[in-house]
């Protein structure tokens, strides 16, 4: 996203990011974003647009407000970003094994479905 502009107001920064209005205030209303006031508007700086987009990458991936929360203060507090790259690590390998052990499940829930299909089929007289 090539954007000249450092301030940005928020049906823009919604429409770039694929999001509602709604969605923007839910994330400054739990304290993960801080846009400016320029009277009543909010105006959203680059740094604001980027933790939203790491926001919602992080809730695409499955990974909690709480956690997000916890990369992005791990971000502003490590300038290095040693101790985020760490833990955000840390909670992939977590995220992987929950998602494979998901996948088990569902392969053993669509085992079942299609054999209870395929014997609920063999039970329909011929021509009904």
């Amino acid at each position: 996203m090539a954007d000249t502009n450092p301030l940005r107001g928020i049906q823009d920064v919604a429409d770039s990011l694929g999001v509602t209005t709604r969605t923007l205030r839910f994330y400054e209303d739990k304290g993960l974003v801080q846009p400016v006031r320029v009277g009543g508007t909010r105006v959203y700086a680059r740094r604001d647009v980027a933790r939203l987009q790491l926001i919602l990458r992080g809730k695409r991936l499955g990974f909690s407000l709480r956690e997000i929360e916890e990369f992005l203060d791990l971000y502003d507090a490590d300038p290095q970003h040693v101790e985020q790259m760490r833990r955000l690590a840390e909670r992939c390998a977590e995220r992987v094994e929950e998602l494979e052990a998901q996948r088990v499940a569902l392969d053993q829930t669509l085992r079942e479905l299609k054999e209870m299909e395929k014997q609920a089929r063999a039970r329909i007289p011929e021509g009904e």
